[in-house]
């Protein structure tokens, strides 16, 4: 099993346990090799949720760049609502999994 393979493997897990949310393995997967080495960096590995410049960045390089979402008050919402679905006392926010979230959040399946 490779290292990415074990990476998903832990994130659906996350999804199940902390989120209640049963994955879709084949998005989870295309949202993991999206984030690239990213999520083999323990820093860039995880969002915090309470750094604002943190969730700037989600806003404008996924939601925005990635996903082709118009900025305005729903991206803040949502990123607000996954933000509480994951949990805002978990310390460990997986970027894979957040960006999995707001996928299914805005359905925005279709930009994978």
């Amino acid at each position: 099993m490779s290292k990415r393979d074990e990476l998903i493997a832990k994130y659906a897990a996350d999804l199940k346990d902390k989120c209640g949310v049963n994955a879709d393995m084949d998005l989870l997967t295309k949202v993991t090799i999206g984030c690239g080495p990213s999520i083999y960096n323990a820093d860039s590995s995880t969002v915090s949720g309470s750094d604002e410049s943190e969730l700037a960045t989600v806003k404008n390089n996924f939601l925005i760049k990635k996903l082709g979402l118009k900025d305005g008050a729903d991206l803040d919402k949502g990123i607000a609502a996954v933000m509480d679905q994951y949990g805002q006392s978990n310390r460990n926010k997986y970027r894979a999994v957040v960006y999995y979230l707001l996928t299914k959040h805005f359905k925005k399946e279709s930009a994978y």
